[in-house]
């Protein structure tokens, strides 16, 4: 995959709008779902993840290709999500999209593999608890729960992202663990 993204970044900061293109498909669900789990809103993390992009498209020249370029689109991610945490809005949207209702068809009456509504209402209510307390985390400690235990980054990679020593890194989980420990054990 390195050898991949080294290619269409190289192409990308030649003007090539197709490898750009390409470096979007591979990315923009994962930089989705960092940022909707650093925010825990889907409109922001929307408005996060165009933002990372455009910002990306227009400093690709200030690349430097010697860093992976997944360390650098998460970090940008990363800040954008950080920056929004400090200019908190409103938990509203008039744009949010509204579940929609079930349908009255008769496959929708037939029998399914998936999870029943019990078995999905208790790992919605799960998620949304984890979530809350992720939200409730320092930025400091919720960015690096979120790039370890979520999008599943070495602590290597999530130094290279953030810019501090792996022993910090380490230093971090733990008292994100710790602190995530005790949130959950009152929620």
């Amino acid at each position: 995959m390195d050898f991949v993204e080294k290619r269409l970044t190289q192409r990308a900061k030649r003007g090539d709008r197709e490898a750009f293109a390409e470096l979007i498909e591979i990315y923009k669900d994962k930089i989705f779902q960092l940022a909707y789990r650093m925010v825990g809103n889907r409109q922001d993390a929307e408005d996060i993840a165009q933002e990372t992009f455009l910002r990306v498209y227009a400093n690709l020249h200030s690349y430097d290709e010697s860093y992976k370029f997944s360390t650098w689109i998460y970090r940008i991610a990363t800040n954008l999500c950080i920056d929004r945490g400090r200019k908190k809005r409103p938990d509203f949207s008039l744009d949010e999209e509204l579940e929609p209702g079930q349908g009255m068809d008769w496959y929708s009456r037939l029998s399914s593999n998936e999870k029943g509504p019990e078995d999905q209402v208790v790992t919605q209510e799960l998620q949304e608890t984890v979530q809350s307390a992720l939200s409730q985390l320092a930025p400091k400690y919720r960015s690096i729960m979120i790039l370890r235990y979520i999008e599943d980054l070495s602590l290597q990679e999530i130094s290279d992202i953030v810019r501090l020593p792996v022993t910090t890194i380490k230093t971090r989980i733990h008292r994100g663990r710790e602190a995530l420990r005790s949130k959950l054990r009152f929620m």
